[in-house]
């Protein structure tokens, strides 16, 4: 299976240690999987994966605020009715209102989230990525 993991860093310095660990982990089941770094990337490359995976940060301690990076490569991707995935780092006691928050983002722009785990390491990130598809 195509697989783009999405990582969306509280900051731009480049894919997360979490998402290259989930990125590993699918390989080690035999997926083509691509990182995509949301600072940087373009989501004009989206709509060519079957499945994706974002694994984002919060930018604040409070409050559960999504990077401004997310809204916009969603928002010039055409994913429409694509399944996926949203994974978010644990930094804070309020992680699970971030996570809410990228589930809401992502199912505004039409993808199909049936799965959704908080991240604690990222050896935990790369058995989470050897579940996906199995």
């Amino acid at each position: 299976m195509r697989i783009a993991v999405v990582s969306v860093p509280a900051r731009a310095r480049g894919a997360s240690p979490c998402a290259e660990a989930l990125a590993k982990g699918m390989r080690a089941m035999g997926h083509f999987v691509d990182v995509i770094d949301a600072w940087t990337g373009d989501g004009y490359r989206l709509p060519g994966y079957e499945y994706l995976a974002v694994c984002a940060e919060q930018t604040a301690l409070f409050g559960g605020k999504m990077p401004e990076a997310l809204a916009k490569i969603l928002a010039v991707a055409n994913i429409e009715g694509k399944k996926g995935a949203a994974f978010l780092k644990k930094t804070s006691p309020f992680t699970g209102k971030a996570l809410a928050n990228l589930m809401r983002a992502l199912e505004k722009e039409g993808v199909i989230v049936n799965w959704s785990e908080i991240i604690l390491n990222p050896p935990h990130a790369e058995a989470i990525g050897k579940l996906i598809g199995a």
